[in-house]
């Protein structure tokens, strides 16, 4: 069967544009200033037909006739290695055997679909390079060209001449002689296995086949893997901690013995709340399925959730982000019966991305290379498949190099009633969508263990790319039978492959799983590689047989791949079998109960306090460090990242991440309209401060929930009926101090959710986000990302018309601060921008802030308010230009009724919480005022908004600050405008 290389270019006269763009990102990565480069994108396309079909392929269906050229030759003719110009070095980029190729398998069915004869499909990139020596070349295509983890270089001309589409599996049973292992043996059969399970559960594992008489299968003990994995069970956070730290905010020590650490702190906080709720309980289903669910109106509840995918991020940017997003969509398809996805989310932590390259360690990516990545995985996967992408953040510390975290979370609507699910006895286990592939082999256990400079190369295999087509028809399958109730139970296929979906769908019941029925996308899977495979899209069901035809009939009708895989059972144990040989049978009960309780020891102290020397500054000095705050990498404008997000798909967003008459002021939270037929909207909003964390992880924790809820209360949010969801990225939690600053962490959480009345509704963890090198003297070197603790908000709102933006709106217009300011500059903008240590880091007092929240709320609702912007990073004096800026006006205030005992220096950039700049009119001035100071709030008339160009602020009769807006704004807008 021939096998045709089809190459396309653009055409005469077009720019190559991804030539240029490979050129500058050589350029930006040290590799090389003046390095030529040419491109071509091309298809090997196996198929028996003629080379005049195979150009007829090439231009109806694989290219552009009016901007593209195609060039159309058996693979591996001379032909087909011509340069489009004067580079002399070929290399081909292919994905690996394996990796999945979405353009590939859409190619595949279309081509089939136009009555081409084609067995199979691969994409390739090809470059032409100006001439390099070897060993530039090699660094080129490592680090440029191709990522090691999923594709393969291949330099000169492809000398194949057919593709591999995977051989024959013969079986073998395949048993792990575990119960004669010694320790070492057990540890060193859980780090080569890439099990990373702990010695204690190893030997746990031991004991209950020694009981049993027997070895267990390979199959039987990736299963435990899975099911015991930190990513899937929370193994830490839910273990026996005994807790030893500072008392908060007061003299002596906190001591406290959990035996369930997350039970007890931020699940128990969430149960306070509801019962203090007692017949106003809003909560519908928390902490117990897939996305936390609330209630939003008479036929609707929504729902969220946030997930991270760090680690493959780390490895693959692309896939790690598509994946990630992709999977946390599947979250609310797979909660109760199956809920809408209306928007995403996204949070970034890179390291600076100017970071040079020669300072790289080994085994790490570039952080430029990183974040283009991650941003395009997350990028292509919702907008293909129509959800908006509606909030977000990117944050940049040095100490994320070689470990980013990759934030992803999704909200969805379901209808009132369908909130909970059953898997009933006899239902037949039904898998649809994406076929299963190697992609995403120990995808669990690879995210529960730290990565190292060998990971990409040990763990490629837990990478996988995502199809959002795919997954798209798959949601258009689940909400048509959800209605016509073809099914009892759903889960998405995420960690752990069917052995998590099917195991934890059987927990209560039993399952007999036929392994064999599993459609694949190539031959040569073995049994244990189908069940614990990670390939994406796919999603499992529990439908009653007399409904099988049905939901079979209406999966063949969208193009929908469906297969029955086993039946659940009473028998109370999950049996796996593969071609009528029984090759995994293990108890449910040991499964899901039988890992032995994580016990550990939890130790923090505070970091010693230092004073905070701020020297007096003249307004001249405050010009130039708000310049540099509006300039530095974590405040500066994302506008690069945010336009390439569709915010309109679905036609209910109200609020945009960037406002404002130019579109281009940084926006506090999302507002959509989840249902056009109603003015009800959602409030999606998120805080994050992984610098306090430095001083006091508590602090951190609190002002995390402070921002989160600030931001969403700042557009209009009910204070009220918001719900909030936690995510812990943390370090080696092995240790007692680092699992202490994360115990502490979640005490804040728990203080701060019972004081403030707003639940946490789910949450997922991240642990030993550690990166290890050794260095040039052979030393081992790791690095630890800082204590990072997403809070992620889904407010609500009643009526999406009085809902508020943070642009200046009129010139004439009252400006007020609302809440206190103090002598809070530690971890602040101000000090890094300084290069200042030392200081308080922001405090909550949750008490103040829950009336300061409900006050605020009010006032927007009475449309007292034309504007409201809450303060954060930089400060008054920052959060005073980005309003400025994004009306395109300016300001005059005076600080001189606010400022207290405080410095000019210290009220211009204290980063205190619970802080809000509001805009009134004139005529509301007085009833705004008043309504604070009878609610006991504090409020500040500061001055107005002004039709001139400038920010200028006084203290009494001295000029403190004076900065032109126009100015302020290029220095924000510049640092990553790529």
């Amino acid at each position: 069967m021939p096998l045709w290389q089809i190459d396309i270019y653009p055409a005469d006269g077009q720019v190559d544009r991804e030539a240029q763009r490979t050129a500058e990102e050589i350029a930006e990565l040290g590799l090389g200033e003046n390095i030529s480069v040419a491109f071509a994108r091309g298809f090997l396309v196996q198929g028996e037909f003629a080379k005049d079909e195979a150009v007829r392929l090439a231009t109806t269906l694989l290219s552009d006739s009016v901007t593209e050229s195609s060039v159309v030759a058996i693979a591996g003719q001379d032909d087909l290695n011509e340069p489009p110009g004067s580079q002399t070095t070929l290399v081909n980029v292919l994905p690996k055997p394996g990796v999945m190729d979405p353009v590939a398998a859409s190619t595949l069915g279309a081509a089939r679909d136009a009555g081409f004869d084609v067995a199979a499909v691969r994409t390739m990139r090809k470059y032409w390079l100006s001439e390099l020596d070897d060993d530039s070349l090699q660094t080129v295509c490592r680090r440029a060209l191709s990522n090691d983890a999923i594709e393969q270089v291949i330099v000169g001309p492809l000398e194949m001449d057919e593709l591999d589409v995977g051989s024959d599996y013969e079986f073998k049973l395949v048993t792990v002689p575990i119960r004669s292992l010694d320790d070492a043996g057990l540890e060193k059969l859980s780090k080569d296995g890439q099990l990373y399970l702990t010695l204690v559960e190893m030997q746990t594992i031991q004991n209950h086949f020694q009981s049993i008489g027997r070895d267990p299968t390979d199959i039987e003990l990736e299963s435990v893997a899975q099911t015991w994995s930190e990513h899937c069970s929370h193994k830490t956070l839910a273990g026996r901690i005994h807790y030893r730290g500072p008392a908060i905010g007061a003299e002596g020590v906190d001591e406290r013995q959990y035996d369930n650490m997350l039970k007890e702190t931020i699940f128990a906080a969430t149960v306070q709340i509801r019962e203090t709720l007692g017949d106003d309980d809003w909560c519908v289903s928390v902490f117990k399925d897939n996305a936390g669910v609330v209630k939003f109106d008479d036929d609707f509840h929504a729902c969220f959730k946030v997930e991270t995918h760090n680690h493959p991020s780390a490895l693959e940017p692309y896939g790690g982000a598509n994946t990630g997003i992709g999977g946390v969509i599947r979250d609310p398809m797979g909660t109760g019966l199956g809920a809408k996805p209306v928007c995403n989310t996204d949070v970034f932590c890179f390291a600076p991305p100017d970071m040079p390259a020669d300072e790289l360690p080994p085994g790490v990516l570039h952080p430029r290379r990183v974040m283009k990545g991650v941003v395009s995985g997350v990028r292509d996967y919702g907008n293909r498949m129509g959800i908006p992408t509606v909030n977000g953040a990117v944050y940049f510390d040095k100490r994320y190099l070689g470990n980013p975290l990759v934030y992803c979370g999704n909200a969805g609507m379901i209808p009132v009633g369908m909130e909970e699910k059953e898997v009933m006895p006899d239902d037949l286990i039904v898998a649809i969508g994406g076929r299963t592939g190697r992609d995403g082999i120990h995808g669990a256990t690879f995210s529960s263990a730290e990565l190292t400079s060998e990971s990409e190369s040990l763990s490629g295999g837990a990478v996988q790319i995502g199809n959002a087509i795919t997954e798209k028809m798959v949601l258009d399958v689940l909400l048509q039978a959800r209605d016509r109730g073809l099914f009892t139970a759903v889960t998405d296929c995420g960690a752990g492959g069917f052995s998590s979906a099917v195991g934890e769908m059987g927990e209560d019941l039993g399952a007999e799983v036929w392994l064999d029925k599993a459609p694949l996308k190539y031959d040569g899977l073995t049994y244990t590689e189908i069940w614990i495979s990670e390939a994406q899209e796919r999603m499992v069901f529990s439908v009653p047989q007399d409904c099988w035809d049905e939901f079979r009939e209406l999966c063949e009708s969208e193009g929908v791949e469906a297969a029955v895989l086993g039946r659940f059972t009473e028998s109370g144990r999950l049996v796996l079998t593969y071609h009528g040989h029984t090759v995994g049978d293990v108890s449910m009960q040991f499964l899901h109960d039988g890992r032995p309780p994580i016990i550990r020891d939890a130790v923090y102290e505070v970091p010693p306090s230092k004073p905070l020397d701020v020297p007096a500054m003249t307004a001249d000095e405050h010009h130039d460090a708000l310049l540099k705050i509006m300039g530095s990498l974590n405040v500066a404008s994302k506008h690069w990242v945010i336009r390439q997000y569709d915010h309109e798909v679905q036609g209910g967003s109200v609020i945009k991440p960037l406002v404002g008459p130019q579109c281009d002021g940084p926006g506090d939270a999302a507002v959509v309209r989840p249902r056009i037929e109603s003015q009800r909207g959602l409030v999606i909003s998120c805080g994050m401060n992984p610098h306090y964390g430095d001083f006091d992880t508590y602090h951190m924790a609190a002002s995390s929930i402070d921002e989160a809820m600030r931001n969403a209360v700042a557009v209009g949010a009910d204070p009220s009926q918001i719900a909030i969801l936690d995510n812990f990225c943390w370090g080696y939690t092995d240790r007692a101090e680092t699992l202490g600053s994360l115990v502490r962490a979640a005490i804040a959480c728990q203080d701060m959710a019972i004081t403030l009345g707003t639940p946490f509704i789910s949450g997922k963890d991240s642990l030993n986000n550690e990166f290890s090198y050794n260095d040039e003297s052979g030393t081992k070197q790791t690095i630890s990302i800082p204590p990072s603790l997403l809070i992620s908000a889904m407010g609500q709102i009643d009526d999406v018309s009085k809902a508020i933006t943070m642009d200046a709106k009129e010139a004439g217009n009252v400006v007020f601060l609302i809440g206190q300011t103090h002598c809070e500059l530690g971890g602040s903008h101000f000090s890094l921008v300084q290069e200042l240590t030392g200081g308080n880091v922001p405090a909550v007092n949750a008490e103040n802030a829950k009336q300061t929240f409900k006050t605020v709320h009010r006032s927007i609702m009475d449309r007292l308010v034309r504007s409201c912007h809450d303060l954060s990073e930089g400060g008054l004096a920052a959060a005073a230009v980005e309003m400025a800026m994004a009306g395109g006006l300016g300001m005059k205030l005076d600080i001189d009724a606010a400022i207290g005992q405080l410095s000019a220096t210290e009220m211009l950039f204290s980063e205190s919480n619970t802080r809000f700049l509001i805009e009134t009119t004139p005529e509301n001035a007085d009833a705004f005022e008043n309504m604070f100071k009878e609610s006991g709030v504090s409020v500040a008339r500061l001055g107005t908004i002004e039709a001139s160009g400038d920010l200028t602020i006084h203290c009494g009769d001295e000029c403190v600050l004076q900065v032109d807006v126009a100015t302020a704004k290029s220095a924000w807008q510049s640092p990553l405008n790529w």
